[in-house]
């Protein structure tokens, strides 16, 4: 049931979705790496899954793996095995996904968090098929086709030094760039009620009723930012809230967190950007009399708490992008943020392309 209901979020039958198929099907029969391209929830992993089940290698392992979950340590011994002995808890040897996916294929997600070691490693995979494993010597071998899969744009990360630009030269032999949910209007209610239906027999009802054309219209005109997945989920939502098979579900539930009782957001510092740390910093924010000035301004009241923070956040950082003339590692520094956390700022407020 779980691979029958994953193919359901592959449903479509806009032109640019039937594109993407067209594109997979021609691609998924060579043995050279592909690029997935996408934003969160498009897809993306199932249309790795898609080209290595349609490829010559469809009987042989398929190994994901995904890049942002572990640190450069763990993800290069991950990926590429490690020798007894290599560092401390190394008590017998380890072979990596490289070494399992041999023959098969090897998909890697989130390929934008990778540090420069690992790419290092990636490219001699790429273009020799071998490698060492972490703490060894001897030369290991393999066969495995590589997919990879970003929501990143790695051409500008490559042109801004936080990408190696011959990996991406290797990785690119052909891009597959997937297409929002918001640019597949025609998919949007096809895949809703196949999801529906599959949560009407979760529910164990005897039949789905369908969705009033109000709740149709809720469906059609939101923006979905998390796609795909983002759908599925407020159908299910939406349907067990409902709770009746026997009339249209007429209420889409598209924030699960609104309610009157919802804590109200803490109140940030008026000279300190907020931002939650994953990991222990040392660099602090070099603030110059520009930034500073950006809050100089005493607020009216009544007043939007969030609106005011927002604009402050976007207007420091903007200031701080040309303090460093628009290298994001010195930006991120001067804000005494991460790079990845800076990322994050600018993905939130939509500056990636200014």
């Amino acid at each position: 049931m779980s691979q029958y209901r994953q193919q359901d979020n592959l449903l479509g039958q806009s032109d640019s979705f039937l594109s993407v198929l067209d594109q997979v099907s021609q691609l998924a029969h060579l043995d050279k790496p592909v690029l997935i391209i996408g934003e969160r929830g498009t897809g993306k992993e199932l249309i790795a899954a898609r080209l290595h089940f349609l490829s010559k290698r469809w009987d042989q392992n398929y190994i994901k793996l995904n890049c942002a979950a572990l640190n450069e340590n763990l993800l290069e011994s991950e990926l590429f095995g490690h020798e007894s002995g290599a560092f401390t808890g190394a008590s017998k040897r380890h072979e990596g996904r490289f070494e399992r996916a041999n023959n098969g294929t090897l998909f890697l997600d989130e390929l934008a968090n990778t540090s420069a070691l690992v790419q290092e490693k990636l490219l001699r995979v790429i273009e020799y098929g071998e490698f060492e494993r972490v703490g060894g010597k001897q030369t290991v071998k393999v066969d495995t086709r590589l997919v990879c899969a970003t929501n990143e744009d790695l051409p500008h990360l490559a042109q801004q030094g936080e990408f190696r630009s011959d990996l991406l030269d290797r990785l690119a032999f052909d891009v597959i760039t997937l297409p929002p949910l918001r640019e597949r209007q025609d998919d949007i209610m096809l895949l809703a009620e196949q999801f529906a239906m599959n949560m009407a027999r979760d529910l164990e009802w005897a039949l789905f009723s369908g969705f009033t054309r109000s709740a149709q219209e809720s469906l059609l005109s939101y923006e979905w930012p998390g796609n795909v997945r983002e759908l599925k989920n407020v159908v299910e939502r939406s349907l067990y809230r409902h709770g009746n098979e026997h009339i249209p579900v007429h209420k889409i539930i598209l924030d699960p967190f609104e309610s009157r009782f919802r804590p109200k957001a803490r109140i940030k510092h008026a000279q300190t950007p907020v931002a939650v740390h994953t990991e222990p910093t040392q660099t602090q924010p070099t603030h110059t009399p520009e930034m500073q000035s950006s809050n100089s301004q005493e607020p009216e009241f009544p007043c939007d708490l969030k609106t005011l923070s927002n604009e402050f956040e976007i207007t420091l950082i903007k200031k701080a992008l040309e303090h460093s003339q628009f290298n994001q590692k010195k930006t991120a520094e001067v804000l005494g943020l991460t790079y990845h956390q800076l990322r994050g700022y600018l993905k939130k407020y939509n500056l990636l392309e200014q």
